[in-house]
């Protein structure tokens, strides 16, 4: 029987063999890769993935299709497969602590929080290589000034370096989307590419300007820095959001450290 994609699952599979080629490609899987892929669907990229003998852990929130694969892959020993909603999955414990490369074709409705989801082991995580609406990808890759500057981009680059690879147009897909996808490469860094005090105060900072972005600092931040504060960490108060570095984010949260303190 036929599976029909379940809108509110978000599923669009990709039927196109030569992105999938591609995708596989830029992965470029070897047989001592732990890989997790979310959202495997009808398994486009899971075939291809299994030939290269690494060991394969599935993340599908959909019953039937992990129905439908567990019949179809089951001749395969390499393979594990999990029915749960990847925005709860723990994947240190999927995976039994070890580091692990991710690979998914994300909901374009869950791809923001699943990321920041999936960020908190970046230090488990080898690599990701995601196919997302090609806006999202955009906006991480952004930098200050552009347009789509935000808050997703300081985060995931504070976390990573960030690669768009290419587009996807929506004719590769069944059924076919209203917007045009791209595939990216996140690499976790070793070390944050500048001192931020905490991560979570980076989090407040970085949450707090963006959400009144086209305010200056002296009001966006107003209920967690002085002007001072913000003169303090080398910043013109005058400033929006949209203007301000990685870097100059993290003098922001440091103040806020030394405030907390």
């Amino acid at each position: 029987m036929k599976h029909r994609a379940r809108k509110r699952f978000g599923q669009n599979f990709l039927h196109d063999q030569q992105v999938i080629d591609r995708i596989v490609a830029c992965i470029s899987p070897q047989a001592k890769d732990l890989l997790v892929e979310i959202g495997p669907g009808q398994a486009a990229l899971t075939r291809p993935l299994l030939k290269s003998g690494a060991e394969l852990h599935l993340i599908e929130i959909d019953r039937d299709l992990v129905s439908q694969l567990q019949k179809q892959l089951s001749d395969h020993s390499n393979i594990n497969i999990h029915c749960c909603d990847a925005l709860r999955a723990n994947l240190p414990e999927i995976t039994g602590n070890r580091p692990f490369r991710l690979i998914g074709n994300l909901p374009y409705n869950i791809s923001t929080p699943l990321i920041f989801h999936v960020l908190q082991w970046h230090e488990m995580v080898v690599d990701m290589h995601f196919m997302l609406q090609k806006e999202v990808v955009d906006r991480m890759a952004a930098s200050p000034g552009s347009r789509t500057y935000g808050r997703l981009s300081v985060m995931t680059q504070f976390r990573c370096n960030v690669t768009p690879l290419f587009d996807v147009q929506p004719e590769s897909f069944s059924p076919v989307p209203r917007v045009c996808s791209s595939i990216v490469r996140l690499q976790p860094l070793k070390e944050p590419p500048a001192d931020a005090g905490s991560f979570e105060n980076l989090e407040r900072v970085v949450s707090a300007a963006f959400s009144q972005r086209r305010k200056t600092l002296r009001n966006s931040l107003r209920d967690h820095l002085t002007v001072d504060q913000i003169l303090a960490s080398g910043i013109d108060p005058g400033q929006r959001a949209e203007q301000l570095s990685l870097s100059q984010f993290a003098a922001l949260a440091r103040s806020l450290s030394y405030d907390a303190s």
